[in-house]
């Protein structure tokens, strides 16, 4: 599979902040990748450097494995990392326009691109007349014009409302979809869930974790148990070598484990010693819950 971006040991200071710390990412051809981190965790420092708009400190980084030099590259690269910023007294398909005139796009590409964003009933409409959502959803069909590779979102769905954001994540969907490689940044843990394949989480500047969304949350999970006698409960499970962890909450114990272990397995071993179950549920911890996991002491 093609390689989209390769990212390694990269570094950015400023001054005596290091905002990224040896972060290494390889993005493969038509997956949607999602950096996920708080604010001023180096998302935004990461996707700068990678289009040549922030100098790094130290690393590489090099496009469509290395084929092609960075401006040359960037042809191939749709984004957005700034509010929406057109013209408001132009209509949404004149904006267009002056974008595939600066770029040397054929204007043929206009309609079609505002048909996937779902703005060609609005396009004889003024950008001021534009709600937030539908400015950022114009944003995305302007990045689209040139058909790039791969399209760079930087919190795409920032201050929009449940509608828009619902609007702009079936967007995304719908162009990865297609076979565009999406690079998107967000705060949000639910937006990465939903839209995502690949994750790579920062916390001021450090990678704590890079791999597939389901990946994140594709630990053992836990055991959710009740039996008449709790404490004799968790003295017998103490001594299973698959538990790693055990907590009691509102009447029921929380069993974490360290290697896989089915719920029958459990069932039978709690049995032979003697303790009859009154409740036992397998769960898998949520994105939100590894989250948390991962940032948490960091």
């Amino acid at each position: 599979m093609e390689t989209i971006l390769s990212i390694h040991n990269l570094n950015k200071r400023y001054g005596s902040l290091q905002a990224l710390k040896n972060v290494s990412l390889e993005i493969k051809k038509g997956n949607v990748y999602g950096i996920l981190g708080p604010n001023g965790s180096g998302k935004s420092t990461t996707l700068g450097i990678v289009l040549n708009v922030v100098n790094k400190t130290s690393g590489e980084y090099s496009w469509f494995d290395g084929n092609l030099q960075t401006h040359e590259a960037l042809k191939k690269v749709g984004a957005i990392i700034e509010r929406p910023n057109f013209y408001p007294y132009m209509t949404a398909q004149e904006n267009l326009k002056l974008v595939c005139k600066i770029k040397n796009i054929d204007y043929s590409k206009i309609q079609e691109k505002l048909e996937l964003v779902g703005l060609n009933d609005r396009k004889d409409s003024k950008f001021s007349t534009f709600s937030l959502g539908m400015k950022q959803r114009l944003a995305i069909a302007s990045a689209l014009l040139n058909d790039p590779e791969i399209l760079i979102l930087d919190e795409p769905t920032n201050g929009l409302d449940p509608q828009g954001i619902h609007q702009i994540r079936d967007i995304i969907k719908q162009i990865a979809s297609k076979g565009t490689t999406i690079l998107l940044a967000s705060h949000l843990l639910d937006e990465v869930e939903k839209v995502c394949t690949h994750v790579m989480v920062l916390r001021k500047g450090e990678i704590l974790y890079t791999g597939p969304v389901d990946g994140i949350s594709a630990n053992e999970g836990f055991f959710e148990l009740q039996a008449d006698d709790t404490d004799n409960l968790i003295q017998v499970l103490k001594t299973h070598p698959a538990i790693d962890k055990i907590t009691a909450t509102e009447g029921k114990v929380l069993v974490y484990l360290k290697t896989k272990l089915e719920s029958k397995d459990l069932n039978q071993f709690l049995f032979s010693n003697n303790i009859c179950l009154s409740h036992l549920v397998k769960r898998k911890n949520s994105l939100e819950e590894q989250f948390l996991e991962l940032t948490k002491n960091k």
